[in-house]
């Protein structure tokens, strides 16, 4: 065995996780040998951007079925149990490891020291062992890089083994399938096989720590992004695919805190991620400026297709999968926070496309009204984009981010509610979909106006006009708003059927309660009673 690269003193896979008769051990390799591992191993191609592309084989996407977690005396009576977090026991885990271990004997492993959680008081220092030069790039990527110093004493927290090329058997390890992503709390280790997709190396450990945060630390950790304005002014943006979270935070007059993953404390918003993992689906430099500038060497692409005969990329090319993506690190975007955290935030906005048409497109909510949305997590899907499809169908996902979350959603709600109680923080709910009819009669609410309202929130030009209250949802909603016409901003009045609009709401509004019922065991007085009233 041969070790190669920068490698912590204390550092002994052997002693640590059990892996020995490895071959090659390369550690804290930089990005440009990686790159070139990954070609000559013949398992990628530079683009014409200079980012290395590659391909993640049979998955290219996360797989939420083929998630578990190991179930023991740290986690039995504290992880939500069910279809998101799924059980698996200590001896199946040593059993997969084991099996895993064999299948890397003589092997080359890239090994990588990072770290999650911009905010020293609440760092996690991270040990990535990858079968793949291209899997530990992406660590590279999207974890913290500790200095050279940090390195030469670094002590791993965590550590995460990921071997695509090994395939589980359901029937001797109990996975599901071949792919698996199993997280152990007590042995502080995520192993991951079958499955060459990097999201689940990322996704894996901000599960992790919305399970220690919040659990132990208390603080409340967020699928959102966030940035800050030049008065230090910090902004939360809460939304499921599709809803703008993104494209809204991403503003030229604000400088970026992180796109993704962030903890809150009393009075700090730090991001957990040393870079970016953007989808690409239709780039181009008009619509997402920053994300196609940061395309360059040291990102890598995901499953994208190549225009005919070049090394040009073709964003547009679903042909291997619409989650076309990018990894980068966060400072390959200039409009950025270093060290990537900011003060607590003065305005949360929670985002959703509503193909209903009924929700406002701006409203300010209560504590309990945010509470009871941050738990629902509404957006909607759009008819038409599934066979029999033929109205909106709502999609609700916890705190806008079930499939990551290891605790009750409602410790996260109440977590939300401590820290906006005694303040001034603004939430808001914004409606990025349809206005004047639910999808295929009304249209899409305009950018332009969605960010004026934003803009106009953040600079306090809200606080200033009047309000009414949408029935049914009990929504505060400005009579007006600067550079947005005052007749959307009501949704009912942009409705010719008024007698359709109360039904579609009543629809919507039931929809709500429904979905609810799974949290009201688990939720307090005080979240329950922010439930659309349902018009009789």
């Amino acid at each position: 065995m041969n070790v190669f690269g920068t490698k912590g003193e204390k550092a002994n896979l052997e002693a640590s996780i059990g892996l020995k008769n490895l071959g090659n051990q390369f550690w804290n390799l930089t990005p440009s040998e990686l790159v070139e591992d990954t070609i000559i191993n013949g398992q990628g191609v530079l683009s014409d951007t200079g980012a290395i592309a590659i391909e993640t084989g049979e998955f290219t996407g996360r797989s939420p079925k083929d998630r578990f977690i190991v179930c023991d005396e740290k986690t039995e009576e504290s992880v939500w149990w069910g279809d998101i977090n799924m059980k698996f026991s200590t001896q199946k885990f040593d059993a997969l490891y084991n099996r895993m271990k064999a299948y890397l004997n003589g092997k080359d492993v890239y090994v990588r020291d990072a770290y999650a959680g911009a905010d020293d008081n609440f760092r996690l220092n991270l040990r990535v062992v990858n079968e793949y030069p291209w899997s530990n790039m992406f660590a590279y990527n999207m974890f913290l890089r500790p200095t050279a110093q940090e390195i030469k004493d670094f002590e791993a927290d965590w550590h995460i083994v990921n071997a695509p090329g090994f395939m589980a058997d359901p029937k001797i390890d109990g996975t599901r399938q071949h792919n698996f992503a199993v997280i152990n709390f007590t042995k502080k280790m995520i192993i991951i096989g079958g499955t060459g997709y990097t999201g689940e190396i990322k996704k894996g450990i901000f599960s992790v720590l919305n399970y220690i945060l919040p659990h132990e630390r208390n603080v409340l950790s967020m699928h959102c992004s966030a940035n800050v304005g030049e008065k230090g002014d910090t902004s939360i943006f809460f939304g499921l695919s599709g809803t703008g979270k993104t494209t809204l935070s991403s503003d030229p007059d604000r400088r970026l805190i992180g796109d993704d993953e962030h903890g809150w404390t009393g009075d700090t918003v730090f991001n957990f991620e040393g870079g970016c993992y953007a989808k690409t689906i239709d780039l181009s430099r008009e619509k997402e400026p920053q994300i196609y500038d940061a395309i360059k060497f040291g990102a890598i692409l995901e499953n994208i297709g190549f225009k005919d005969g070049s090394a040009e990329p073709d964003y547009h090319d679903s042909s291997i999968t619409q989650n076309t993506r990018v990894s980068y690190p966060i400072d390959h975007i200039d409009n950025i926070v270093v060290p990537s955290k900011a003060g607590a935030p003065k305005n949360i906005f929670f985002l959703t496309a509503d193909a209903f048409g009924v929700l406002p497109p701006i409203s300010k909510l209560n504590i309990e009204q945010a509470m009871y949305h941050f738990m629902s997590g509404y957006t909607a899907k759009v008819a038409g984009t599934e066979m029999g499809v033929t109205e909106p169908q709502p999609s609700f996902s916890a705190c806008f981010g079930a499939a990551f979350l290891p605790l009750h959603p409602a410790k996260y709600a109440e977590l939300l509610g401590e820290k906006l109680k005694g303040t001034n923080i603004n939430v808001w709910l914004v409606n990025t979909g349809w206005s004047g009819g639910s999808y295929g009669v009304g249209e899409r609410m305009s950018l332009k106006y969605t960010r004026a309202m934003i803009t106009a929130a953040m600079n306090g030009e809200l606080s200033h006009v009047e309000y009414q209250t949408q029935p049914i949802f009990e929504l505060e909603i400005p009579k007006s708003c600067p550079n947005v016409p005052s007749e959307i901003l009501n949704p009912k009045d942009t409705w010719t059927d008024k007698t359709a609009f109360d039904e579609t709401a009543n629809r919507l509004a039931s929809k709500f309660v429904k979905n609810f019922e799974q949290f009201e065991e688990q939720s307090s007085d005080a979240i329950r009673s922010a439930a659309p009233k349902i018009m009789v």
